[in-house]
């Protein structure tokens, strides 16, 4: 079904409007009902969107909860890159949607660009002068990136060969979280293939730059794909970049190339993946046992791609682990929509219900499968947040990355 043909199922039972936390968090966004299927009506006879449809983040549950399988979410992101194309879009939203231009100029100067995002004063300026806000969840440069240490690591030439896409958050943030999924892909006996890879643009995408957003995951389908031709499953830890690739580059983006379908059909989430190989008895469970609590959190992307919850049924086979399931919806930042100057405090009262949840569950350390959401979670409840595979890799004993 179209994404916005789908809009003719739409029978107005509000049931989107129930479940969004965003229009429960602002006036400025009235619902997914009126923005979506109700005022797209309008904009198919040449209306032009309101600015309301922007303070929709995209979180997709609106999509996963409507029963006529309209798509709603999906409209509105349509929606806002026809705004953002009639208006232009602010310098702001051009700067943060790149993570790749913006990991390349920060990873050389690491330590003066961690010291500028922790200065306050800085901060301030960031905010009046950009729009970001003074006390968002900005991550620290890692001053190294992922793809420097995958070109040295040597994949032991035996087992099946995976192809890791490793997305921006990894590479330049978080390279011990793609160190450690190679090594527990390794463990299970694969050879993993890390090849040249740029942004997905799904950065973009959210902040209503189609085109830009249509060549960059073209670009990277176009270096994935010849794996996937020859039958080598591609894998991901950046649940939300993951499901660019399986479905939102063809839906919302309306990508037709064989490339982008090639690879949507070989990719899969790490978890997904990972709990694949148990339920076919090819998952090795020689797990040490780990006395931990883990609050688990799923991100509303992770649940977009429709798989049920699989690392929770990962971490269920470490011995001594207990994992709690949170039920709160969303974190709030939905990727670069609560760094906003305009949409912080809207993303911290959405993220309010899981801040407080993580804080009385006497956790030792949340998981989650989003880099955003982690460093969400982590700013909003204090508690530390790590990948479901740093557990695994703690529980496979493979020490540190």
């Amino acid at each position: 079904m179209l994404v916005r043909d789908s809009l003719d199922h739409c029978v107005k039972c509000t049931i989107c409007e129930s479940f969004c936390p965003y229009s429960q968090a602002t006036p400025l966004f009235p619902g997914p009902k009126y923005v979506g299927p109700q005022a797209e009506r309008f904009r198919r006879t040449g209306s032009s969107p309101d600015i309301s449809v922007d303070y929709c983040s995209g979180c997709g549950i609106c999509t996963q909860v409507c029963p006529h399988g309209v798509k709603i979410a999906e409209i509105n992101s349509q929606a806002r890159a026809q705004l953002w194309e009639e208006r232009g879009i602010p310098l702001r939203n051009q700067l943060i949607a790149r993570p790749s231009v913006v990991g390349r100029l920060g990873t050389p100067v690491a330590p003066l660009a961690n010291w500028t995002l922790r200065n306050r004063v800085l901060r301030r300026l960031g905010e009046r002068l950009l729009g970001i806000h003074r006390d968002a969840a900005l991550p620290l440069f890692a001053g190294r990136t992922f793809q420097r240490w995958a070109r040295k690591h040597v994949s032991p030439p035996a087992g099946r060969t995976i192809v890791y896409f490793h997305a921006c958050g990894t590479n330049y943030y978080e390279p011990a979280v793609g160190q450690m999924t190679v090594e527990v892909l390794e463990h299970n006996g694969f050879h993993v293939v890390v090849p040249p890879q740029d942004c997905c643009g799904l950065p973009l995408q959210s902040n209503g730059n189609f085109p830009a957003a249509r060549a960059y995951v073209q670009r990277l389908a176009a270096n994935l794909a010849p794996y996937a031709r020859e039958g080598c499953a591609i894998v991901s830890n950046s649940t939300s970049c993951g499901l660019m690739l399986k479905r939102e580059a063809r839906e919302i983006l309306d990508v037709e190339d064989e490339d982008v379908a090639v690879v949507s059909e070989s990719m899969y989430d790490l978890s997904e993946f990972l709990f694949l190989l148990h339920g076919r008895g090819e998952l090795r469970t020689d797990f040490k046992p780990l006395e931990l609590t883990v609050p688990y959190h799923a991100p509303c992307q992770q649940q977009g791609h429709g798989i049920g919850k699989p690392a929770l049924d990962l971490l269920a086979l470490i011995p001594g682990l207990r994992a709690i399931e949170l039920d709160a919806d969303c974190c709030g930042i939905a990727g670069t929509y609560g760094l906003k100057k305009e949409k912080y405090e809207i993303s911290m009262t959405v993220g309010e219900r899981l801040f407080s949840q993580l804080r009385e569950s006497n956790g030792d350390v949340a998981a989650c499968d989003s880099e955003t959401c982690r460093w969400q979670i982590e700013h909003g409840s204090g508690m530390h947040a790590v990948h479901p595979v740093e557990l695994l890799h703690r529980a496979y004993g493979l020490g540190a990355a």
